[in-house]
């Protein structure tokens, strides 16, 4: 019985081995690696004191790449001359850095490798790795944490890095443009925390960087700065958060062109506002001319009647700034009037019907147009030019639940260079208010500034309704259509009704905004209420 017993084991696991080594198919993958590397070895140990090797050696559980180590690299306090570091191009699982220079008695040395490491297989990154070590008894233990947001958006960007440059005698504001700090670490969703520093007194602020080069460029970066300097050991925790912004640049104008006959392209940076074009060529008496904005960019249209000459002189002034360029004319080809509706079949009730124009319209011949509602009765309308741009707002008194049909027959609209419209016609119609829903916000303005509230959708961010407000307010937003919005306060200090962005240099922080930490999702007929305080 016991030899059969034996026998029987011995053709059953024969038999399960045989059909496991014949099963077809593919080998799994396992899991994707996520994880970043970790330092397993350091030689001289991590944080040691009394240093004073001209080699360190960092052991790694996995092959690692270094990437951008130039840029990424911030050593503290910073070396005369940059250590040799190896391997740079291959992988490897130990970081060799050879010191070539003579460090400092008693201090502190942090090398930050930013994010710069990263295994070889995945690319995952061992972010804020950094090497600490102390030429004296002690290694500086001091930190200061707080937190960062976007001076704007409700949502904070990723990869923002948190800078620290030391007062002392060589300190100037510009050194952020110049130099690398003494101190980063990068920020983990919206907190940071920088440590072993020494005791003293910093300038703190916040970048995102494009170029990971830990420097300010204020084209491409957004910068947050704290609004005084802090002091270690007392600015442990700070309590104000770090608003970071992009700076609105000085004003400048980049570039004219022509970019079609009798109509020329100023592109310009900074802000827009009293901005004055003065042609200096000399033109005949019936000539015209008109410049508005472009809505999305930074350009100025100017249309121009036919004049004879190859070439016009123009004057570009504001507050400070003035500058003369020349255009020179070789177009042959004008543009078409075209013009363009806000409407798609609905025109929703809390809206105006517009049409635009890519060429300043200069004539309303009202005797063309034809306005009936679905009664084929004449609708009584106002047609208003906005100066500032190329729309034509029609203003009527809208039914509920309405067609209408507007026709526009041929020369109804005359442009600056006497070309007019071909028929148009636009059929639309209007609906209840119940297809509509209504957000109440009581506002408990306890601030000092004047706020306007906004309405925001929350699948483009679009403004759909702004509305001032005094020091408590019930504010109705009112006729929006169904889908999810948010509700923000701007804190406008300088009582222009726009926000403002901030300045390092000028020490400005941007205009504060605030969100009501609700989104409304609306449906036709519905109405929320919610109180808003503004400390």
């Amino acid at each position: 019985m016991k030899s059969f017993l034996k026998h029987f084991i011995f053709v059953f696991v024969l038999i399960l081995l045989t059909s496991n080594c014949a099963r077809k198919g593919r080998p799994n993958g396992g899991l994707k690696d996520s994880l970043a590397p970790v330092m397993v070895i350091a030689s001289p140990p991590y944080k040691s004191i009394h240093f004073n090797s001209k080699k360190i050696k960092l052991s790694f559980n996995e092959y690692i790449t270094l990437k951008n180590l130039n840029q990424q690299l911030v050593i503290s306090p910073p070396l005369k001359y940059f250590p040799t570091i190896s391997p740079q191009g291959s992988p490897s699982k130990e970081i060799t850095i050879k010191l070539t220079d003579t460090l400092k008695a008693n201090t502190t040395y942090i090398f930050n490798f930013g994010n710069s490491i990263e295994d070889n297989n995945e690319g995952n990154v061992l972010k804020s790795f950094n090497y600490v070590f102390s030429t004296g008894d002690y290694v500086d233990s001091l930190k200061t944490k707080g937190f960062i947001k976007d001076a704007y958006k409700n949502k904070i960007d990723k990869d923002i890095s948190v800078l620290l440059y030391r007062i002392d005698s060589t300190f100037s504001d510009s050194i952020i443009y110049k130099k690398k700090p003494n101190y980063i670490t990068n920020a983990i969703d919206s907190l940071f925390t920088i440590t072993n520093i020494k005791k003293g007194k910093y300038l703190l602020i916040a970048l995102k960087d494009a170029s990971n080069n830990y420097t300010f460029n204020p084209k491409e970066d957004k910068i947050g700065f704290y609004n005084q300097f802090i002091e270690l050991p007392k600015d442990s925790v700070l309590k104000e958060p770090i608003s970071l912004f992009n700076e609105a640049p000085a004003f400048k104008m980049m570039s004219a062109k022509e970019i079609s006959k009798g109509k020329i392209i100023f592109d310009f940076e900074g802000d827009r506002h009293h901005i004055d074009i003065k042609l200096l060529s000399e033109v005949p008496k019936n000539f015209k001319s008109e410049y508005k904005f472009d809505s999305t960019k930074d350009s100025i249209y100017y249309w121009y009647s036919k004049i004879n000459t190859d070439s016009l002189v123009f004057n570009i002034k504001k507050e400070n700034y003035s500058d003369t360029l020349t255009v020179f004319l070789r177009k042959k080809t004008l543009d078409s009037l075209k013009i363009n509706s806000n409407i798609v079949n609905i025109l929703d009730l809390k809206d105006t019907l517009t049409l635009t124009s890519n060429n300043p319209v200069t004539e309303i011949d009202t005797t063309k147009i034809l306005f009936f509602d679905k009664d084929s009765l004449r609708v009584s309308y106002q047609p208003i030019l906005e100066k500032t741009t190329n729309k034509i707002h029609f203003v009527f008194n809208k039914k509920y639940n309405s067609n209408y049909r507007l026709t526009f027959l041929p020369k109804a609209l005359t442009d600056i260079f006497e070309t007019q419209n071909d028929t148009l016609n636009y059929i639309f119609k209007t609906k209840e208010p119940e297809d509509y829903g209504s957000i109440s916000i009581n506002l408990n303005n306890n601030s000092s500034s004047p706020v306007f509230l906004e309405l925001v959708r929350e699948s483009d961010k679009k403004v759909i309704q702004k509305i001032a407000a005094s020091t408590t307010n019930n504010i109705l937003f009112e006729l929006i259509p169904p889908g999810r919005y948010m509700v923000r306060a701007i804190l406008d200090t300088n009582n222009n009704n726009n926000w403002d962005t901030g300045n390092y240099l000028k020490k400005l922080q941007p205009e504060s905004v605030i969100y009501l930490p609700i989104i409304f999702n609306l449906k036709a007929n519905w109405s929320f209420s919610e109180t808003f305080v503004i400390e």
